[in-house]
């Protein structure tokens, strides 16, 4: 899901309603891609890693600023995050999100495949 004019929709009805499908009763993890104003990054960081959903926050090197990871107990909660929430802060100018599929490693830990 990318920012976008409130009056569209980032994503199709049917992309959303198959997301739904899949994610709709389990936890949805996501990596979210920002894309910031360069004097704002440091900012923008701390304001995001307010969020208590936000469980890393990192500016990196490259094409994108910050990298921020998500846990959500269903999918509509990221979705009111990503439209409603994080464009709330001041000095994004554009997001990125990447919905985990499967984590073979996550918090140090190795998951069986």
């Amino acid at each position: 899901m990318e920012n976008s004019t409130p009056s569209k929709s980032p994503v199709s009805r049917a992309v959303e309603s198959a997301f739904t499908k899949v994610w709709g009763t389990e936890q949805v993890v996501a990596l979210i891609a920002l894309k910031v104003e360069t004097r704002e990054a440091d900012a923008v960081a701390a304001e995001v890693a307010r969020f208590v959903e936000a469980e890393d926050v990192f500016l990196v090197t490259g094409d994108t600023d910050i990298f921020v990871k998500v846990r959500f107990p269903h999918y509509e909660e990221l979705k009111e995050f990503v439209l409603r929430r994080l464009p709330a802060v001041r000095g994004i100018r554009e997001t990125k999100t990447l919905l985990v599929v499967t984590a073979y490693k996550e918090g140090g830990t190795t998951r069986p495949a």
